[in-house]
């Protein structure tokens, strides 16, 4: 048959890149409890959806042609739960997957088209970094930019377009760690690391010893730097997770989230919200068991829930529609937001607006941390970074005070005059300046018998400033739309998610937080 020859060839070359770096580093990574970058595609694809480009692929250095297959990176498209989606995957079996020229081009190709054509880009990381030999040099560091004009920069940056995931699943370090940074969800599985360098070269440059671990475990990124969002047991789990998130996202900026239909049993604990909500003013509750109560059941899915504690940040479907939900955790410093929990909320908000998801907000709080820790970490910059962000929202916001909301607290969490489209209360809230308690002391406090508590005078001031934080005052004035009973809130939450339908735009915003920093 004619170009037998020519099949025959081309056969051995694709036999020879499935091959990755060969049994014997495949038996190494599976020895490390590790999957393969193809078995991790087969994992998180729908069966039979992928369409590799640049099986072929290899380094241009001379004499490593065949010791890198696909330079490291397999890459393509395919489906999940039936939506086309871009994957990059790191083969770590090939020279630690470490990042190359044409490996470099074929990442940078894959991510401008997804967000060209619509679809969500997962990058699946296990990475040691960059080639030396190829990057070394004048000549060779200037090279990886492409040799473009705006070709380093099309890869290295990033307006939210498309959704995009990164996994880390092993030592991530160079590439892996830049396309978590640029990411709008990152998962990371325990036992694995990202930073700039790994432990070696900072060792070297440094004299400083540190472990994978130490300089960036999941500990780390999870509770302290904030830039992982969620944490899988192992990988099997980190494709789960990712799965889920991408279920509550739309493919692409221009359309709307997914509605699915309402699961059997939501609603049914709204008659025992108020169980949740303790009877006495200061003590804690767990927030969580409220949100549970009215969104769609089971749907409720945090993120970031280790890192700035003090308020939740989530996605939920309530009455089949996708919702962000902007929640105050009364468990975690009575509910006060630190600079941590602002700069999540931020990154939400971000989320959010890029993709057409409503917000929710649910006040308890009783304003911003404050004191000289909070003020050298710049708390009152953030709070204005706050506020210019919910300045730029375009997307409907209906905002709930379940209990306290005091002070500039009150405004950034959607309060008065920031544009919400309905603003309501529960009997139960308060909102004032300061917690009654604070101002009573600040008022109460210069007369002698200002120690005792207990006084009737001291009481009767106290139950005046809480009467004058009742929300029926603000609701008097229509500075909030109305008092509403919390059982009804999950109904008063469909109708007005109805109501605030944008029908001049189908419900898609104007992105003014797309281009906002990926990364605090």
């Amino acid at each position: 048959m004619p170009f037998d020859k020519e099949i025959e060839q081309l056969k051995l070359r694709q036999a020879k890149a499935r091959q990755m770096g060969g049994p014997e580093k495949i038996r190494k990574q599976h020895d490390r409890g590790k999957l393969t970058a193809r078995e991790r595609i087969d994992r998180l694809l729908d069966p039979d959806s992928f369409l590799e480009v640049g099986m072929l692929n290899h380094s241009d250095d001379p004499g490593m042609e065949d010791k890198t297959p696909a330079d490291s990176k397999v890459a393509g498209y395919g489906r999940i739960d039936g939506r086309p989606v871009a994957v990059v995957s790191n083969d770590f079996t090939v020279l630690a997957a470490t990042s190359s020229r044409i490996a470099g081009r074929k990442e940078g190709e894959i991510k401008v088209l997804a967000a060209h054509r619509g679809y969500p880009v997962i990058y699946l990381g296990e990475a040691g970094g960059a080639r030396m030999p190829d990057i070394m040099g004048s000549a060779g560091l200037a090279s990886f930019g492409g040799g473009g004009f705006d070709t380093y920069l099309k890869t290295m940056s990033r307006v939210r377009q498309t959704p995009m995931v990164t996994a880390i699943l092993g030592e991530c370090y160079g590439m892996p760690t830049w396309m978590a940074c640029l990411s709008d969800f990152v998962v990371q599985v325990k036992g694995s690391a990202m930073g700039v360098s790994g432990p070696r070269v900072v060792e070297l440059a440094l004299g400083e010893t540190v472990s994978d671990e130490e300089l960036g475990g999941w500990q780390v990124h999870a509770e302290i730097t904030g830039n992982v969002d969620r944490v899988a047991e192992n990988e099997e789990e980190c494709f789960q997770i990712i799965r889920r998130y991408l279920a509550y996202l739309p493919s692409h900026c221009d359309e709307r989230p997914p509605e699915i239909p309402v699961p059997d049993g939501s609603g049914s604990e709204m008659n025992r919200v108020l169980e949740y909500l303790p009877g006495k003013r200061n003590r804690g509750y767990d927030m969580h068991r409220i949100l549970n109560c009215i969104v769609d059941k089971g749907s409720l899915f945090a993120l970031k829930p280790t890192f700035g504690k003090s308020v939740i940040t989530a996605l939920a479907w309530v009455g089949g529609s996708v919702v962000g939900i902007v929640a105050n955790q009364p468990l975690f410093n009575a509910g006060a937001m630190d600079t941590d929990g602002i700069d999540k909320v931020i990154s939400f908000l971000c989320l959010c607006d890029s993709f057409n998801i409503p917000l929710l907000f649910f006040h308890d709080i009783p304003g911003f941390l404050v004191g000289k820790a909070a003020e050298r970490k710049r708390v009152a910059a953030k709070v204005m970074n706050y506020m210019n962000a919910l300045g730029l929202l375009s997307i409907p916001k209906i905002s709930i005070i379940v209990r306290k909301s005091y002070g500039m607290a009150f405004w950034n969490m959607c309060g008065a005059g920031c544009a919400t489209d309905f603003l309501v209360a529960w009997p139960s809230a308060e909102t004032s300046f300061v917690d009654p308690s604070i101002a009573a002391n600040v008022v109460y406090g210069g007369k002698p018998s200002a120690s005792d508590k207990k006084s009737d005078e001291w009481q009767n001031l106290m139950q005046q400033l809480v009467d004058d934080a009742s929300p029926y005052g603000a609701a008097g004035k229509h500075f909030i739309h109305d008092v509403i009973d919390p059982k009804e809130t999950r109904a008063f939450i469909i109708k007005a998610l109805e109501i605030s339908y944008n029908a001049r735009r189908q419900g898609i915003g104007e992105h003014k937080l797309a281009n906002w920093p990926t990364k605090f």
